[in-house]
């Protein structure tokens, strides 16, 4: 979930004493100099970031591959501006279709092994839009306390019965849909691949089995898997030999490992078509810009490639997981993700952590409550490909120093 929970302008928008509490909070963080939110990144985001002109090392960046700044990239990027301009000009249901729209997605399908697949201009939208066009007021949607909030947001906006079970408790799950099995028309199980605060991955082999046995539909947010799971890049699909039609609903995103923006939904025909002409974030948003598509569709053909880039990405995430963890520092059960989060604690000593490590020369977000439970503070460290040795070497030095003077470890 994110920092600031969207349902707050929803419903509290005239709610003086709610708009007051937030103001305050962040008048505070920046009254200490620990609001380390909304820093101005001048240039590329790569292994490193520059900050009010000083160079930083970044584990802040999704970009788990490094693909922002590559050249075959950018090229196919350039070319799409030169050849359709650098915006669509409407929704794809009218003047803001093209034919490298069907490329992407048909390049989409391919690399999961779909019958086809759709995109949508946020990833965000994509969960909140296709879950509200897929299930309504009588089905039921069972989902993780610690899916997305664009998951959350979809189960409202949908209409549906929804209910939570605790975090990778399949036992929960499995009971739910016992009690629930007679009530509902369909049920709907969905689950994030790598959940991006603890950076565990969800047992999906044995979530698929629950759900088989009690005939419900299954829906996998691989936002944070595609690129870095599995030996080439694959997610899920790699990462646990699965079938393409072991899960129903795949979605992910393109401004992650791919280095663009958007998201997609991938399954049956079927499905797909009923969703590009009744998922209003397709119907009624604008078209992605050409540009964003070649970029993706160039992406997806670097990921196939080259596999030494996958492998560094792996060495790297070992080499710093096992370092944190040698510090003393909790991981929780972060494990082959590029998410490996830090238990600090309470929110003003995970500020301070934060701010040190920044002044230091880290680049490191703060993650705290709403986003995690309270004193569940932690910075998110985002392991990526480029990273050499000497930086998280660099970063291991700074933690260890700023976790003995905050007496984390």
């Amino acid at each position: 979930m994110h920092i600031f929970n969207i349902n707050f302008f929803a419903k509290k928008i005239t709610d003086k004493e709610n708009i007051k509490k937030l103001l305050s909070r962040i008048k505070n963080m920046d009254r200490f100099h620990l609001n380390s939110y909304l820093q101005e990144i001048e240039g590329k985001t790569n292994r490193t970031v520059k900050v009010n002109g000083k160079t930083k090392i970044s584990l802040g960046s999704y970009s788990y591959l490094g693909l922002i700044g590559n050249k075959k990239i950018e090229s196919a990027a350039i070319a799409a501006i030169k050849r359709y301009g650098t915006g669509a000009g409407g929704v794809r249901l009218l003047t803001g279709n093209s034919a490298i729209h069907k490329q992407l997605e048909q390049r989409i399908a391919d690399f999961k092994a779909a019958e086809d697949a759709v995109v949508f201009s946020s990833g965000y939208v994509t969960n909140m839009c296709a879950i509200a066009a897929l299930f309504g007021k009588d089905d039921l949607i069972i989902i993780d306390k610690f899916d997305h909030q664009s998951i959350y947001d979809g189960c409202i906006l949908s209409g549906a019965t929804w209910l939570r079970f605790n975090h990778n408790d399949l036992q929960e799950l499995d009971l739910i849909l016992q009690e629930n099995i007679k009530k509902y028309k369909r049920i709907l199980v969905v689950a994030d691949a790598v959940y991006s605060m603890d950076g565990d991955i969800a047992d999906i082999p044995q979530i698929i089995k629950i759900a088989k046995k009690y005939k419900a539909f299954t829906m996998v947010d691989e936002a944070h898997s595609l690129g870095v799971l599995g030996e080439h890049g694959k997610g899920l699909q790699e990462y646990f030999n699965l079938k393409p039609t072991d899960i129903d609903i795949w979605m992910g995103t393109l401004s992650k490992s791919i280095p663009a923006i958007g998201g997609y939904i991938a399954g049956k025909k079927e499905m797909i078509t009923y969703l590009r002409y009744s998922a209003h974030g397709f119907v009624f948003s604008a078209a992605l810009p050409p540009s964003v598509c070649a970029t993706a569709i160039a992406a997806f053909d670097v990921i196939e490639k080259d596999t030494k880039m996958h492998k560094q990405l792996k060495n790297n995430i070992n080499y710093f997981l096992t370092g944190v963890k040698k510090l003393g520092f909790n991981t929780l059960q972060s494990k082959d993700t590029a998410i490996i989060p830090v238990m600090i604690g309470n929110d003003i000593k995970t500020f301070r952590f934060a701010k040190k490590c920044n002044n230091a020369g880290v680049f490191v977000c703060p993650i705290v409550y709403p986003a995690v439970p309270k004193d569940a503070g932690r910075l998110r460290c985002c392991v990526m490909a480029t990273h050499t040795k000497r930086d998280l070497d660099a970063v291991l030095k700074v933690f260890e120093k700023v976790g003995k003077e905050l007496r984390i470890v």
